[in-house]
């Protein structure tokens, strides 16, 4: 037969866990913390904000050389088409390879911009510590 002492570091359920601090430094504590909290959460929010934003302008500069791109093709396979049916001849076709080079440049910039924005992510880092932040207030409570 082995005798058992009983254990030291289990408390009761209805002990409570900081007994020697009164009802109002409790509450000031816990106020203290949902500040710090807030406070934490707010610029972690900041940082990802600047961090999406700098991802956006990288995409929004790819859109924006693609749409100029689309434009200077467009015109130029609108001035080769018209030289091409107004001249048959090797001028035409000049402007219509300087245009199909636009084109080109248009679809990769358009393609690049695409990859980019498919990669945007809205603040994922805040929105774990969001989740953590919940299940801490419910511990809180008990």
């Amino acid at each position: 037969m082995s005798s058992r002492a009983p254990r030291q570091d289990v408390g009761l359920a209805t002990e409570p866990k900081q007994a020697e601090k009164s009802l109002g430094d409790l509450f000031g504590d816990l106020g203290r913390e949902i500040a710090d909290l807030v406070r934490k959460e707010f610029e972690l929010a900041r940082t990802e904000t600047r961090q999406e934003v700098r991802k956006v302008t990288r995409a929004g500069g790819s859109m924006v050389v693609a749409a100029v791109a689309t434009l200077l093709a467009l015109i130029f396979v609108s001035s080769a088409l018209a030289w091409l049916l107004d001249q048959w001849m090797n001028t035409a076709l000049a402007f219509l390879i300087v245009a199909l080079i636009w084109a080109v440049v248009a679809i990769v910039g358009f393609v690049t911009g695409r990859k980019r924005m498919q990669e945007l992510e809205p603040m994922p880092q805040t929105m774990e510590t969001l989740k953590e932040d919940v299940e801490w207030a419910k511990q809180q409570r008990t």
